[in-house]
C-alpha cells in the first residue's frame, strides 16, 4: 500500500497510520512500525518505504536545506554538530535534548538537519536510527516520482504534482517528460485513489484521517469537497481536517475524543454507515 501510495505525510503519525488503515482495513497497529520517517517531499514529514527513500530524499529541494541552516543560525546551533546527532544514535526523541545538550526550537532543528544530510531518520513512534542513502541521479529520481505519482492520481496535470511534490515547474516538467507524459485519463473521485472498491466500482464509507493522501495530493479539490463543506475540510493555516467520505465524495468530518470516533455529517447522511468503519479507527487506536 505505501508503494502505492509514494509518500504519508506523517508530522500527526496516528494520521499517518490511519491512512493506511483507511486503505488496509484491521491494520494491525504494529504494522508499520521500522518504515522510515523522515522530511521529504514539501520539506514535510512523511512515512515511506525503505526502498523508496533515496531517490526520495534525492528531490529534497536544496532551499528546504538553505532555511534549516537560517533557523540554526538564529538558534545559535552550528551545522556541524550534526557529528553530534550521528554519535548520539541510536536514541528515542524524547532523549534527544539531554544526549545533544539543547533545548526547545534547536533540538528538531538540529535533527531536521540530519536527516536533510541523509545522517539519519526515525519512524512513527520517535525512534532515531542511523541511515546510508546510496547516491542517486536526480533525473531517475524525477522519472520515477512522476510515474509513481501518476499511476495513483489519474487525470493529474503538472500543477497537482508541483503541488503535492514541493518541486517547481521546471522539474515537474522534467520528471514527466521522462517518465513518458501525464496520463490523458480525465479525472474523477473513483479513478483518484480508489482503495479496496465493490464489484461496481463504487467505494465504500471511508474515515480518512487529516493529511490524508486523498485530498492531499491534488491541487484542486473539488472533485470531493463539495463547497457547503469546504470550509469545515479546511479551516485555514494549511489544516486538512478528517473527512467522512461516501463513493469518494466528503460528506462531513469526524473527530475521536476520548479514542471514540465522534462524526459530524452533512444534513441527510447515515451515520450507520460508518459503523465499521469508527469501529476499525478505534480499535487501532486503543
Amino acid at each position: 500500500m505505501l508503494r502505492r501510495l509514494v509518500a504519508v505525510q506523517a508530522q500527526d503519525a496516528r494520521s499517518a497510520r490511519l491512512a493506511v488503515r483507511a486503505r488496509l482495513p484491521g491494520l494491525q497497529a504494529d504494522a508499520l512500525d521500522g518504515h522510515p520517517v523522515t522530511w521529504l517531499l514539501r520539506g514535510t514529514l512523511h512515512l515511506v518505504r525503505s526502498e523508496d527513500l533515496p531517490w526520495l530524499h534525492a528531490l529534497v529541494p536544496a532551499s528546504v536545506l538553505t532555511a534549516n541552516a537560517r533557523r540554526l543560525a538564529q538558534l545559535g546551533v552550528e551545522p556541524s554538530r550534526v557529528e553530534d546527532v550521528r554519535s548520539a544514535l541510536p536514541f528515542e526523541r524524547g532523549e534527544a535534548g539531554t544526549l545533544l545538550g539543547l533545548q526547545g526550537q534547536a533540538v528538531p532543528h538540529l535533527l531536521l538537519r540530519a536527516s536533510l544530510l541523509g545522517v539519519c531518520v526515525h519512524d512513527l513512534a520517535g525512534r532515531f536510527r542511523a541511515v546510508s542513502l546510496p547516491r542517486v541521479d536526480r533525473d531517475a529520481a524525477l522519472r520515477e516520482l512522476a510515474r509513481r505519482y501518476l499511476a495513483a492520481h489519474q487525470g493529474a496535470d503538472e500543477r497537482d504534482l508541483a503541488a503535492w511534490s514541493g518541486l517547481g515547474l521546471r522539474d515537474v516538467r522534467r520528471g514527466l517528460a521522462l517518465a513518458g507524459g501525464r496520463d490523458p485519463a480525465p479525472p474523477s473521485p473513483l479513478n483518484r485513489d480508489r482503495g479496496d472498491s465493490s464489484a461496481d466500482g463504487a467505494v465504500p464509507p471511508r474515515l480518512l484521517p487529516a493529511f490524508d493522501p486523498y485530498l492531499l495530493g491534488w491541487r484542486d479539490r473539488t472533485f470531493a469537497v463539495p463547497q457547503a463543506l469546504a470550509a469545515g475540510v479546511f479551516p485555514g493555516g494549511g489544516m486538512f481536517r478528517a473527512t467522512a467520505t461516501v463513493d469518494g465524495e466528503v460528506t462531513g468530518t469526524w473527530s475521536v475524543p476520548g479514542g471514540r470516533v465522534r462524526l459530524d455529517l452533512a444534513a441527510g447522511s447515515d451515520p450507520g454507515a460508518f459503523a465499521a468503519e469508527a469501529a476499525d479507527v478505534e480499535r487501532l487506536l486503543s
